[in-house]
């Protein structure tokens, strides 16, 4: 998934050493920012110190960030965790993405005016009596 938007938030990295592995990690969230009519917010982290070096986020830039959902369980309640594994930057934004009306209508084209007027199809002319139909319709 992907979401373009712009950095309002910067949070401070977290680290330590992993309880199973004995390994160093670190972590690191942004809130993204998607315009549009009524906003979004977004909270999603990068982890590991190389990837956080390698993007290198700032307040206020306009990125595109590409981004994993999983959701995890601890002590009976549920938590989403949005994982960024890919940061665009200098591309044009799709409008789509700051709430614009895509370019490309949703819904079928409109009916010429006279067909729309008309709700039900032309009736028909009875049949001869030589007719195997017998239904009125």
């Amino acid at each position: 998934m992907e979401l373009t938007g712009r950095i309002i938030a910067v949070m401070q990295p977290r680290s330590g050493v992993s309880s199973r592995t004995g390994n160093p990690w670190m972590t690191q969230e942004y809130v993204l920012e998607v315009p549009g009519q009524y906003p979004k917010r977004c909270v999603f982290n990068l982890f590991g110190e190389d990837r956080i070096k390698q993007f290198n986020i700032q307040n206020g830039e306009d990125l595109t960030v590409q981004f994993d959902i999983d959701a995890r369980e601890y002590q009976g309640r549920w938590f989403n965790d949005i994982r960024a594994y890919n940061i665009v930057r200098g591309q044009a934004q799709p409008a789509a993405a700051y709430g614009a009306a895509p370019a490309a209508a949703p819904f079928p084209p409109q009916q010429p005016a006279q067909a729309a007027a008309a709700p039900f199809p032309p009736a028909q002319e009875p049949a001869s009596e030589g007719s195997s139909d017998d239904l009125p319709f």
